[in-house]
């Protein structure tokens, strides 16, 4: 299944839809997003329910973790770039995030 990049004519409209994230532009593209939280423990619940989103959402984030800080990198390797779904995935973390 081919999934289609997003359109430069598409970008702007797409990425205000979840503006915390930042747009890189390199390789296609890409969003990245970090967070700090209180504790280790904070930040891999955090991570778990991240995972569990990925998995239901089939398309998996590429990130890391030092003890109280995550950071996200969104970008659809088989589109070579941003696609719909990683936009998706961006807001629905987001939507974690303020649980």
């Amino acid at each position: 299944m081919s999934i289609a990049r997003l359109q430069s004519s598409e970008l702007d409209a797409a990425c205000a839809t979840c503006p915390d994230w930042q747009y890189d532009s390199t390789a296609g593209g890409r969003l990245s997003r970090s967070w700090h939280f209180k504790d280790f423990s904070e930040a891999f619940a955090f991570m778990t329910r991240v995972a569990i989103l990925a998995e239901k959402l089939d398309h998996h984030p590429e990130w890391s973790n030092v003890y109280n800080k995550v950071s996200i990198v969104l970008t659809t390797h088989d589109a070579d770039g941003l696609s719909t779904r990683d936009i998706m995935m961006a807001c629905a973390i987001d939507r974690l995030s303020t649980y």
